[in-house]
């Protein structure tokens, strides 16, 4: 099995939305701008959410991975804080505490892991079957 991945560091200063610009364009090296925009967008605001925790949860340098194995793209962020992260029922008393939620519905999958020196989270993503599907 053939794979290309791409990494990137996002120091506490970097905006969410420098990953979201870094990861759309690997995206659209691999053509899913163009064929699977929803899957697209859900892996965005995934990248957003990530990146978000790492800063404002871990204090942490985001360490940003992707990873395309021909089946599904893994989107990895690790931080500097062992502490996993743990999805929260929504409250109308927080404004926060949503992220993992959301990511929980639109990935096919994710993931928690300790390291080293801190976690990596990695959720998975797999592009829409185009075969046996009613437009």
């Amino acid at each position: 099995m053939r794979a290309v991945g791409w990494a990137r560091s996002l120091p506490m200063g970097a905006s969410p939305k420098l990953a979201r610009d870094w990861a759309r364009a690997r995206l659209e090296t691999l053509g899913w701008t163009q064929s699977y925009p929803q899957t697209v967008d859900d892996v965005l605001l995934t990248v957003s959410e990530l990146v978000t925790n790492a800063h404002v949860h871990a204090h942490s340098t985001a360490r940003l991975v992707m990873t395309w194995d021909g089946r599904c793209l893994h989107v990895t962020v690790h931080d500097d804080d062992a502490v996993p992260p743990t999805p929260r029922a929504p409250s109308r008393d927080r404004l926060g505490g949503r992220g993992m939620l959301l990511i929980d519905a639109l990935a096919d999958g994710w993931e928690a892991r300790p390291c080293p020196y801190g976690k990596s989270v990695t959720a998975c993503f797999r592009p829409p079957s185009t075969t046996g599907t009613a437009p």
